[in-house]
């Protein structure tokens, strides 16, 4: 289990783009040159978050986009903070295991569960 999934709101925390929000579009697991997660190196890339211009070629494909694009690349995952439903300020975030095993992330901030 994740501290941070798809679809939740952080903060960046760190960098260029420090104090801004957005939603987790992507979580991507790095992988090591034998083809093994590599646990250290995972990433995501928020909405509004650290912006780059691609130089897209014209492909056959009538569905692609081509010229030049801008588009969210991966930040790395300390960079950012789980923003609190509750009260609306990044946080750490902790599990709690309950006594019909299952688990759950809560706000280590005001102690509100999460999900």
């Amino acid at each position: 289990m994740r501290k941070i999934r798809k679809g939740d709101t952080v903060q960046v925390i760190t960098g260029e783009d420090k104090g801004i929000r957005g939603t987790v579009q992507r979580v991507i697991i790095g992988r090591r040159r034998d083809g093994t997660r590599d646990p250290n190196d995972v990433r995501v890339v928020v909405s509004g978050v650290n912006l780059v211009k691609k130089h897209q070629r014209r492909t056959p494909d009538v569905r692609t986009q081509y010229g030049i694009i801008e588009m969210e690349a991966p930040i790395h995952i300390s960079n950012v903070a789980l923003v609190c439903p509750k009260c609306d300020k990044p946080t750490r975030v902790g599990f709690r295991v309950f006594e019909d095993g299952t688990k759950a992330r809560y706000c280590k901030r005001c102690g509100e569960l999460i999900d």
